[in-house]
């Protein structure tokens, strides 16, 4: 020992702190991967359309209208608009101008201050009374009940012609794609496609024929009533178990980033 100094102890290493334990997860129980899942399953897709059958088994064109040229109209104007808001112009408008021939007779300019709280409502203008037009000069004012002929009305595309050969004539010769029919039936998994026109096309190839006209009023219904866009009701929703969508708000399934 050197004389002077006071030996050192030997000096333990503190012992490292244990981790914390992991946080519970938030589900009590994760959801199963799907593994040889099929979205487009033939019993899936008849488990969709029961349940829509329980949850909407009467639902109707949510539009007001009294004849096919009324309806023509106020599809046109549903464009960008709901049709809570098309119901509360068309009343007023119908009454002041009743038949396609008072339509035909308007320039556009006199027609945009009745269609301004539609939005777009130059546009819409202009459709509507050329549709009138063109109605009286080849139709003889009575709306066509044939997808061609009904697409050479100004302002009608298949989504409008659809909903017009659907509601009004009864012929389900294609599927309607509104903003909710789009939204869902990719939540659905029922499309991977965002065109509406190559929506239409899937949707056809899955859902059966007799169901067309009623499965886009019914998913209409759904987007408005339980599938909300901005805040889904997904705890209330019948079909919840069969959505894998990725901004569901509470699942009991997995979900999936392309069901959006």
């Amino acid at each position: 020992m050197v004389r002077g100094k006071t030996p050192r102890k030997a000096i333990k290493k503190a012992a490292k702190p244990a981790k914390p334990a992991k946080p519970p997860a938030k589900h009590a129980t994760k959801p199963a991967s799907l593994k040889g899942y099929n979205p487009l399953a033939p019993a899936r897709i008849c488990d969709i359309l029961q349940h829509l059958d329980g949850l909407y088994p009467d639902v109707t064109c949510a539009l007001h209208h009294r004849s096919a040229w009324e309806l023509v109209v106020a599809t046109i104007l549903s464009a960008q608009c709901t049709d809570v808001r098309v119901n509360m112009v068309t009343p007023g408008l119908f009454a002041k101008y009743p038949t396609p021939q008072h339509f035909a007779a308007l320039e556009p300019e006199e027609l945009e201050p009745e269609l301004r709280s539609t939005g777009f409502f130059r546009n819409k203008a202009k459709s509507v009374v050329g549709a009138a037009r063109k109605l009286i000069a080849d139709f003889g004012g009575v709306v066509p009940d044939e997808m061609d002929k009904l697409l050479t009305l100004p302002g009608v595309a298949r989504k409008t012609a659809n909903v017009v050969l659907g509601s009004w004539f009864g012929k389900g010769v294609g599927v309607v794609v509104d903003t909710h029919v789009h939204r869902i039936s990719r939540r659905l998994e029922l499309t991977t496609n965002d065109d509406p026109g190559k929506i239409e096309q899937d949707l056809m190839t899955v859902i059966p024929q007799p169901k067309w006209i009623l499965f886009s009023h019914q998913i209409i219904h759904h987007g408005r009533s339980l599938c909300i866009a901005r805040k889904p009701k997904c705890v209330d929703c019948p079909l919840e178990n069969l959505c894998h969508a990725a901004d569901k708000i509470w699942s009991t399934v997995e979900m999936h980033k392309g069901a959006q």
